[in-house]
């Protein structure tokens, strides 16, 4: 919820889940052991069941829009759009997202079960996150791989340890600067135009590590060509381009620009991989049909296009295959829960919802087993999730059919929120089915786990965000602490859809088409290149984000990349055993740190020491004023 608050990007946390199960649960059950309550081992479905119920709970955080749709739909929000009709917001409630939850993150997962077989077995997808963390759950359960963890396990607390007693100190010592903006004492610029600077923050820097380098260095190229270009010249534009009587937070001023500018790249970069991953899912798919047509013809005396006979499994394989097989989940099991769940939502959701009428949910739970299969079979070929697109497009499709009379801004993030939750937990649960074969874990286990893991999750999120939300009184401004740059983003896009781009400012929409493009066509020069020189080439949808939040979040990502990098100098292996362990400790104490700093906030209490920087002719002002 830090992350989806503040930078909107998360990485994959299936394999810190994985190894922060097995280290906790191995350190209780050597405790239970010592104390004689506890005779059986640890197991690898043990590690596996416990990962996809952290992961199924942890992404409901992300899928449940806390940090996009949903919380788009607030006043807060709408106060800084365009959009200021009170009959399209919707404040935050814990009553209505619980239950909004419930109704619409199941369906995803009854749709995906009785394609299981199709997409592990018969298609052999790859699902590189789900292999991976399978790969690294096997790799615990081994003596060697047992000795590693133990190490990881003593890395991982003591930089949880370090990164939770960082936070109480980044808190304690307080520094702000004139935009009212609170953090630790920041290394860097942070004029309003120039927002580069380090603000010491372990959570980005652990990021940085787990991210890609390309991710990390798309995000500074999008932040030098944003704040560093950009937006200073058509700052220098204000009153040609737009009104100098504009405040910085109109969207008929600067605001306007980065806001959609930012939306244009992400909307290019979103269509075009959604195609190219549709069309090779159609693809592959049409191979693989023709191929398994071709192997139950009849073999015919001189034809020489007899089928090659496949490549037999592997004994570790097939061992996996039937373990896969022989615990099944019943397909009524599935249908029944998708028909009742189906009812349930639709006839929820209207009332939660007034303008998502039930005709819109109807035409929605049509197409989500076509998306969901699509985007489970994308994950599995590409280890990329769409689900975020498919939301978009939805937001565009209703909201442009609803209108602005019937209040389509609302209906238009709903629908998006229908969409997004079900196709995402239908690809995280094939992930977890290929690490549930991966480590020879029952698929009734995984599939029950995930069940429970997203119920959990149904009630968790709401609450933890509730907590940021009465906490801070900033939360969603530009520039604040907890920015949540996508809520303004989806209610921008929602707005979009439904009144059209008249309301843009000067040139505004030409700038949008050419990044628009221009996202279109770097992702085109990238698969043109191939891997080879493709990974020198930023992604435009991780340059799109500094657009509109700054660099401050860039550079600790960069700074954790460039501790990665040297340390993998210095030694390749320890670096690549221990550094998802010294991040997963980054990221997990400083975001535990959030929470009895967001109880403090509640409860009024302000930090004992608070520092402010001036410039020296500023400080000479104010030594003389006390002196």
């Amino acid at each position: 919820m830090n992350l989806n608050l503040t930078t909107g990007i998360i990485p994959s946390l299936n394999i810190s889940a994985g190894l922060l199960g097995f280290f906790f649960v191995k350190t209780w059950t050597k405790f239970l052991e010592k104390s004689g309550f506890l005779k059986q081992p640890f197991t690898r479905q043990e590690n596996a069941v416990i990962q996809t119920c952290v992961v199924a709970s942890s992404g409901i955080a992300f899928s449940g829009g806390f940090g996009s749709y949903l919380f788009g739909m607030s006043e807060d929000i709408s106060n800084q759009t365009a959009d200021h009709n009170p009959q399209n917001t919707k404040n935050p409630k814990l009553s209505w997202m619980i239950v909004f939850l419930f109704s619409v993150s199941f369906l995803g997962l009854f749709t995906i079960v009785p394609l299981r077989k199709i997409m592990i077995i018969d298609y052999r997808l790859t699902f590189p996150s789900g292999t991976a963390t399978a790969h690294l759950i096997n790799s615990f359960h081994t003596p060697k791989g047992a000795k590693l963890a133990k190490k990881q396990g003593r890395a991982l607390g003591k930089f949880f340890t370090f990164s939770f007693l960082w936070g109480f100190f980044q808190w304690f010592f307080t520094a702000t600067d004139g935009c009212g903006f609170s953090s630790f004492p920041t290394f860097g610029l942070k004029a309003y135009d120039n927002k580069f600077y380090f603000d010491f923050s372990a959570t980005y820097v652990g990021v940085g590590m787990l991210c890609p380098y390309l991710i990390n260095i798309s995000m500074l190229v999008g932040a030098i060509l944003s704040w560093g270009i950009m937006w200073p010249l058509i700052n220098n534009r204000k009153g040609d381009w737009y009104s100098a009587d504009y405040p910085s937070s109109s969207l008929h001023g600067l605001q306007g620009y980065k806001v959609f500018i930012a939306i244009a790249i992400i909307l290019g970069d979103g269509l075009y991989n959604l195609v190219k991953i549709l069309s090779h899912t159609l693809f592959v798919l049409y191979f693989q049909l023709r191929n398994k047509m071709a192997a139950q013809a009849l073999p015919v005396v001189g034809n020489d296009n007899t089928p090659t006979p496949p490549h037999p499994l592997s004994y570790d394989d097939q061992r996996r295959t039937h373990l896969f097989l022989k615990d099944q989940i019943p397909n009524w099991i599935a249908i029944s829960g998708y028909i009742i769940i189906r009812v349930i939502s639709s006839a929820i959701l209207p009332h939660i919802f007034p303008t998502l009428k039930w005709y819109y949910i109807v035409v929605l739970y049509i197409l989500t087993p076509v998306l969901a299969f699509s985007n489970a079979y994308g994950c599995g070929l590409t280890d990329w999730s769409l689900a975020s697109s498919y939301g978009k497009l939805v937001i565009f499709l209703i909201g442009a059919h609803a209108g602005a009379a019937h209040r389509g801004v609302l209906a238009g993030l709903a629908a998006c929120g229908v969409m997004m939750n079900n196709v995402s937990t239908a690809s995280d649960l094939t992930q977890d089915f290929k690490t549930g074969y991966m480590t020879l874990s029952s698929p009734r286990s995984m599939f029950v786990s995930q069940l429970i893991g997203t119920a959990m999750g149904c009630v968790i999120s709401p609450c933890v965000f509730w907590i940021f939300y009465k906490a801070f009184d900033d939360l969603g401004v530009s520039g604040s602490q907890f920015p949540a740059p996508y809520a303004s983003i989806y209610r921008n896009i929602a707005i979009l859809g439904v009144e059209g781009v008249s309301s843009l400012p000067k040139n505004c929409l030409t700038l949008c088409c050419v990044f628009f493009v221009g996202a279109v066509v770097i992702n085109g020069i990238q698969d043109v290149v191939g891997p080879r020189w493709g990974r020198f080439i930023p992604i435009p949808m991780a340059m799109a984000i500094p657009f509109y939040i700054g660099a401050y979040s860039v550079i600790g990502m960069c700074v954790g990349s460039l501790i990665l990098l040297v340390w993998r100098r210095i030694d390749r292996e320890k670096a690549d055993a221990f550094a998802p362990a010294v991040a997963s400790g980054l990221i997990c104490g400083d975001g535990i740190w959030t929470l009895p700093a967001s109880l403090l906030a509640m409860g009024g209490v302000k930090p004992p020491i608070c520092m402010k920087f001036l410039s020296r002719e500023a400080n000479a002002r104010v030594d003389d004023f006390l002196l």
